[in-house]
């Protein structure tokens, strides 16, 4: 084994900013007499907190370490290549710190092409090459694994994924042409398409494997090892790797991106333009040549580098990343007082999905409370089903479940909760039912307990108002499903003092949530938002306009049809919460008749039939549709920045993010509405200065 060389970086200049992730080479004795393999490792010289990237200084150094691996190639010294990555990660793909330098389309075109014959060098090294993927692998770190002639993955991998298309770009080094020649178009689809658009899914160690992306699968604890034997047995010829073969048909490959573009067109209304690109581009690959295929995700590249979309979702990445992390307005953490106990009001299933986060997270106990037996044992039934369900997937052992299944306990009776720091209810949204409920817990916790409520929309102030200690009572109102949705609207009343705050934000922290601090004023933000886009929108298709044109026109504002989306929240409750905007704020919060015929008749979903039929039917054009909706919801975002209910247009745009599933492409909703120029129009300003979510000037 000879010592570690360091790669030179000198064909190309690293963007400002850029963590030149290292080719560090070393020479591998083989086992089995299988000769030397050069091994690259890649890092970046930080620990697993800040991954592995490619800028162009990284690009020109792993290009320099294979032109010298050829030479060396050629001349026998070797007789392999791998690549692997620091511990617990392999590579997460392009340095996306640099694009807000990109500002010419040439620049974005050469960073593109660096990228494809780094890559293109690796696979035409003259030696086998094998990735050995030790941890986390995304886009361009999928696409380097993709361009060597085999691929080990750790078991405990814990995300590999091509996230291009949830961002506004495309796997543009070499992804949307490998991929689907390795798994199949079907295969392909699922990872560069439907798993991006879904909340930007990932595949762990195991689904990767079995999905066909790697040949051979080994524990994390001698993964390196075993990689390097496998290799051997397969220079050798003991190990014959064999592959299902890629069905090609021309009709079958097609139809299967005509159903992906179905589902795009459902999630996005055509709004975004990096699936569509994508999907051109694996079509194309079922016949392109390398070269051919390669040139055209560089066009693609260039031109979605300086799209606005993209620009938009490094702004939403950037939210979720860093903004989440540091809650604007947040008091001092240092405040938080500790909590070794949650009592929970109610176990119905919001109550008990909180209930098992609260265990799985804090690992602390909690005791659930309701007025019967019955509805008691019903959310501790849903806990052990819960439990069993994650036990039978292997996404837990019979230990963490029987120990998780001993923390949480139930009871009708709430003076087990004398010893708890923090209780949160999550009863009847009725003002008076919450602060009976309060006045019935004050008697028993200690005074430093943090009552927190669960409320949608209702005030907090007015819920303490009759307590002994209204300072320690705050919002804490978590979005469905409670496991999925990282966000929780933290909201103090106007006697909430900063120690209950401050370990109200601790919780949400030891929850792994996204925390953003809010005014209390009714439906806070997202439910606020909603109330208005769906209220809008209701009111234009009662006033005549069909839904299916309705729907054309707000395509790609939200995660869903805005009638898909009242399913799925529920009639009553959309019902509710509109009512309470209508009576905070007035008419422009609209009521819609066919939504209270829908919940009279205990509706689930909307139902065409209950569709009030106006006298005068007013019917809109798609584009006039959402010119009203959008305006309606730049007013109700400028009102809520006026008033105080979110700290910036920043904490609204995370919160519907993370909150609502709004799209990262779209940079939530203020770049968007900056975008069609829909802020200016209504307020005379945009909401974030220029470049700032789109292509500088």
């Amino acid at each position: 084994m000879t010592a570690t060389t360091e790669a030179s970086a000198t064909q190309a200049p690293a963007l400002p900013d850029e963590v030149v992730t290292k080719a560090l080479v070393r020479d591998v004795t083989l086992p089995k007499g299988a000769g030397t393999m050069a091994l690259i490792t890649l890092d970046n010289g930080f620990d697993h907190t800040k991954p592995n990237t490619f800028g162009p200084a990284t690009i020109a150094g792993l290009t320099a370490a294979l032109d010298t691996l050829a030479s060396r190639a050629g001349a026998g010294e070797i007789q392999a290549v791998g690549i692997v990555g620091k511990p617990f990660i392999f590579a997460v793909g392009a340095d996306l710190t640099g694009v807000p330098y990109v500002r010419e389309r040439q620049t974005a075109l050469d960073i593109a092409r660096a990228g494809h014959a780094a890559f293109a060098k690796i696979m035409d090294l003259p030696v086998p090459t094998f990735a050995f993927v030790n941890g986390a692998a995304m886009g361009g770190g999928v696409e380097i694994a993709l361009a060597c002639d085999y691929r080990t993955i750790s078991a405990g991998a814990p995300a590999l994924a091509l996230p291009e298309c949830f961002l506004g770009l495309v796997p543009g080094w070499g992804g949307c042409y490998l991929l689907p020649k390795l798994v199949g178009v079907q295969n392909a689809l699922t990872v560069i398409i439907e798993n991006p658009m879904n909340m930007n899914k990932m595949l762990k160690g195991p689904a990767a494997f079995k999905l066909g992306l790697a040949d051979a699968m080994f524990a994390p604890a001698d993964f390196l090892e075993e990689s390097l034997g496998w290799a051997a047995s397969v220079l050798t010829g003991e190990t014959k790797v064999e592959r299902p073969e890629v069905n090609k048909d021309e009709a079958a490959w097609n139809g299967a991106v005509d159903m992906s573009k179905a589902f795009v067109d459902v999630k996005t209304g055509g709004k975004s333009p990096a699936p569509y690109r994508a999907l051109d581009l694996i079509r194309a690959a079922r016949t392109a040549e390398r070269d051919v295929a390669f040139a055209a995700e560089d066009e693609a590249l260039a031109d979605l580098l300086m799209g606005d979309p993209l620009r938009a979702g490094l702004y939403s990445f950037d939210l979720v990343q860093k903004r989440a992390k540091r809650p604007a307005g947040a008091p001092d953490r240092a405040l938080a007082r500790p909590v070794t106990k949650i009592g929970v009001i109610g176990a119905g299933l919001m109550a008990a999905q909180m209930a098992l986060l609260f265990a799985q997270r804090l690992e602390v106990p909690v005791l659930m409370t309701d007025l019967d037996q019955e509805r008691v044992d019903k959310g501790i039934a849903y806990v052990q089903g819960q439990l069993a369900e994650l036990q039978t997937k292997g996404r837990i052992t019979q230990d963490t479940a029987n120990k998780l299944s001993a923390l949480i306990t139930g009871s009708t009776d709430k003076a087990g909760m004398a010893d708890a720091e923090f209780v949160i209810e999550a009863v009847f949204e009725e003002i008076s039912v919450k602060k009976k409920v309060f006045a019935e817990v004050e008697e028993i916790v200690s005074p430093e307990c943090v009552l927190a409520s669960n409320t949608s929309s209702l005030s907090l102030t007015e819920m303490a108002a009759d307590l002994k200690h209204p300072e320690r009572v705050v919002g804490f109102h978590f979005f469905n499903p409670v496991a999925v949705m990282p966000l929780v609207e933290i909201i103090p009343g106007e006697k909430t003092d900063d120690a209950s705050l401050a370990t109200a934000f601790a919780v949400g922290k030891g929850l792994k949530k996204t925390t953003i601090l809010v005014k209390d004023s009714a439906s806070f933000i997202v439910n606020r938002i909603l109330g208005r886009f769906m209220g809008e929108y209701s009111k234009i298709v009662d006033e005549g306009t069909p839904s299916a044109i309705a729907d054309q026109g707000v395509a790609g504002l939200a995660p869903m049809p805005p009638f898909v989306l009242l399913g799925l929240v529920g009639p009553a409750i959309a019902l509710h919460n509109s009512e309470t905007l209508h009576r905070a704020f007035g008419d422009r919060f609209y009521v819609s008749p066919s939504l209270q015929k829908l919940v009279e008749a205990k509706g689930a979903a909307y139902d065409p039939a209950m569709q009030i039929q106006p006298d005068n039917p007013v019917e809109l054009t798609a584009d006039q549709v959402k010119e009203r909706v959008l305006s309606a919801i730049a007013e109700e975002v400028g009102m809520m920045l006026d008033e105080g209910v979110a700290q910036a247009p920043q904490d609204i745009d995370l919160a519907l993010i993370t909150g609502a599933g709004f799209q990262f492409w779209n940079g939530g909703i203020t770049p968007l509405l900056d975008r069609e120029g829909i802020s200016e129009k209504v307020l005379g300003k945009r909401f974030l200065p220029p470049g700032a979510a789109s292509v500088p000037a």
